[in-house]
């Protein structure tokens, strides 16, 4: 299941921290950062729930840009 999510976030370099942190996150199967449409597009593994995994991705996130902001 893909997901798209809206994003607040200050510069390319951070959105693609973001986006790597997505990735790394337990639940995600593959996540995609476009910093000029500020949106996060998650692909979830089989089974999963979408706003559990959302919060473990915002938490990631939040660890490499603290300022970074999720709407889900």
């Amino acid at each position: 299941m893909k997901k798209t999510y809206k994003i607040d976030v200050d510069c390319a370099n951070c959105a693609n921290k973001m986006e790597i942190a997505a990735k790394n996150t337990n639940g995600v199967k593959d996540a995609t950062v476009n910093f000029m449409a500020l949106k996060m597009i998650v692909e979830f593994e089989e089974g999963q729930e979408p706003k559990t995994v959302m919060k473990d991705v915002l938490k990631n996130c939040k660890k490499v840009e603290d300022d970074c902001e999720i709407f889900f």
